[in-house]
């Protein structure tokens, strides 16, 4: 793994430290097993020196048989100890992927919270790095280190064979920084085209309706050839570079092989080398010279590698690892916000601003005003997706932020303006992709007076839906986020305009299921400016510019609504009038000329 990307600086230690670490005691076991292939791969050289020197001029068939014997089972160890190797990095590949795919996974999914728009590219890069671990090019790397040794034996043979396997070895490895030098760049440049036109393209997909409805597939994909166009263009650079060197360290390798071969006749001729010493020389020379050929043909891979762990490093230097907090009491849902400021990554204003308010068990909240209110960002909120920049949101008198997410997860419900629905069956999805209880998944979809509508679907509960649940009309997957919203009676419910895409009946369902959340002694926050929804509140919230305008009994706060809207009225109707009077009085000046 340390071959991939030297670390610089003082770093967080990071999930991919922790799973190189681990695996580094594998990668000494893996360079045992190197050293064991690479001293079993003398056995030929050997076996021809022996052959041409001794056997051919004593005609001893039984030196033969047992040098032949002898470097037989050598090779049968030699295939056993490359089969074990090559097994051993096909479990470091998939033994990563294990360990760190839920890390990135997590990570990600925190990462997007935080404004970052990287999908699943974590992923895939780590699927590159695992893809390289597996590849004969990353056992090269364990197999050049023994060239040395095999260029030593060459010079013991004689040195002007070494001298040329020696030039060989250096001209090799001046062609691989070249290679280096020539395609880091265009590398980098085509791997980052790359992911940006795979994101391009997932957002045209995820968007299809709009980009349809409203023409814009001319437009997107000339973006999209764009982008893919100037990747293609550094991919084609980067490997006719590759390719040229790669044949060049062909030619060479090959060159040298024969070049031996002569220059070895020429000493045998000369009586300084034996005939098993040309063929010996011969073999070692390849042998010494093969991985730095395979490095050089998995380059391009190996540089692939390099970049995507690169980036998952950074990822997670970005994205520190969660701090371990103390497991909590079940909340009973008491919820208080108190001086709650916050801006969106990248925003210059705030979008919510010194906003206070307390709701107790049994008690709803309608959070009503103007578009771009802060309402949604204050939903997101009072469910832990944001943190505060100033002041604290606090549930049964614990700050959210001292909450493990996952233990107060099941005592949340939340339900999104947009509703995503995950691919799965109606079933999972109500039972939040985890281990399902059927009789709460019916309770839930009963609460959420969703039954009906699920057990009119082709199976039932076990309907597939697609990715997002794009077979199901938009009311219902509004029911069925409802009803994952209530799954096993949680004690915080927040809802985002839930009457969006509810016909009237969808509208009595819903005003049902949040008088009977209520009774239960759920603590619910509604956005929403609805009869329907407000009918329902105990408080209703007003935020307006990110301030709270008003926050107080519903009652109390529509009557003084209703009052600040006729003072503002009462100028207008003024001005109205005065109009008209003046437009009759000039009518009949008119008139009178």
């Amino acid at each position: 793994m340390a071959a991939l990307v030297k670390p610089r600086g003082r770093r967080i230690r990071t999930a991919l430290d922790e799973a190189g670490a681990a695996l580094r005691g594998t990668a000494w076991v893996l360079g045992g097993f190197s050293m064991a292939s690479n001293l079993l791969m003398l056995a030929p050289s050997l076996y021809m020196l022996q052959v041409y020197d001794r056997v051919m001029s004593t005609g001893h068939i039984e030196t033969l048989v047992m040098l032949t014997l002898l470097a037989g089972a050598a090779l049968l160890f030699f295939g056993l100890v490359e089969a074990l190797r090559s097994a051993i990095t096909t479990r470091m590949s998939g033994w990563l992927g294990e360990r760190l795919g839920p890390a990135f996974l997590e990570g990600g999914i925190r990462a997007r919270l935080a404004g970052d728009n990287s999908g699943a590219q974590p992923l895939r890069d780590l699927q590159v790095v695992q893809g390289f671990l597996a590849s004969p090019g990353f056992a090269a790397l364990f197999d050049i280190p023994w060239a040395p040794l095999f260029l030593l034996l060459i010079w013991m043979l004689h040195p002007a064979l070494g001298i040329l396997g020696l030039c060989a070895a250096l001209t090799l490895l001046a062609l691989g920084l070249l290679n280096e030098f020539l395609t880091r760049g265009l590398t980098l440049k085509a791997s980052q085209m790359g992911i940006a036109a795979t994101q391009q393209a997932e957002t045209a997909i995820r968007n299809a309706e709009v980009v349809r409805a409203m023409g814009m597939a001319p437009a997107l994909m000339a973006r999209w050839c764009q982008t893919s166009d100037a990747a293609a263009a550094a991919t084609r650079r980067s490997g006719e570079r590759n390719g040229l060197l790669l044949g060049l360290t062909k030619f060479v390798r090959l060159f040298v092989q024969s070049a031996v071969l002569g220059l070895g006749a020429y000493l045998v001729l000369g009586g300084s080398l034996s005939a098993g010493g040309m063929i010996a020389a011969s073999i070692l020379l390849g042998r010494a010279l093969a991985p730095v050929e395979i490095a050089m043909a998995s380059w391009r891979n190996l540089a692939l590698a390099r970049i995507a762990y690169a980036r998952l490093q950074s990822r997670m230097q970005g994205v520190p690892p969660e701090r371990p907090r103390t497991r909590l009491p079940d909340p009973v849902g008491v919820l208080s916000v108190d001086k709650v400021s916050y801006a969106p990554p990248g925003a210059k204003l705030p979008a919510l601003q010194g906003v206070s308010f307390r709701a107790n068990p049994g008690e709803v909240v309608a959070v009503i005003g103007p578009s771009a209110s802060g309402k949604s960002t204050l939903c997101r909120l009072l469910v832990g997706i944001a943190e505060p920049d100033h002041g604290e949101v606090r549930l049964d008198g614990s700050d959210l932020r001292h909450w493990n997410a996952a233990e107060l997860g099941p005592h949340i419900g939340y339900l999104p303006q947009d509703v995503e629905l995950f691919a799965g069956t109606v079933r999972e999805n109500i039972a939040r992709m985890g281990e399902a209880d059927d009789e709460a998944v019916v309770e839930a979809a009963m609460l959420a007076h969703a039954h009906e509508v699920i057990q009119r679907l082709p199976q039932g509960y076990d309907t597939p839906i697609g990715d997002s649940g794009a077979r199901l009309s938009g009311g219902q997957r509004q029911r069925i986020g409802l009803a994952r919203a209530v799954y096993r009676n949680p004690k915080l419910i927040v809802l985002d305009e839930p009457n969006a895409n509810l016909d009237q009946a969808g509208e009595a369902a819903l005003a049902a299921a949040l008088s009977e959340m209520k009774r239960r002694g759920a603590t619910l926050l509604i956005v929403g400016h609805r009869p329907s929804t407000l009918a329902q509140a105990d408080h209703v919230l007003v935020l307006r510019d990110g301030k709270v305008e008003v926050f107080g009994p519903r009652d109390a706060v529509l009557k003084r609504l209703t009052a600040g809207a006729r003072e503002r009225a009462a100028p207008a109707a003024n001005q109205v009038r005065s109009a008209a009077e003046d437009a009759s009085e000039g009518a009949a000046k008119a008139q009178s000329a």
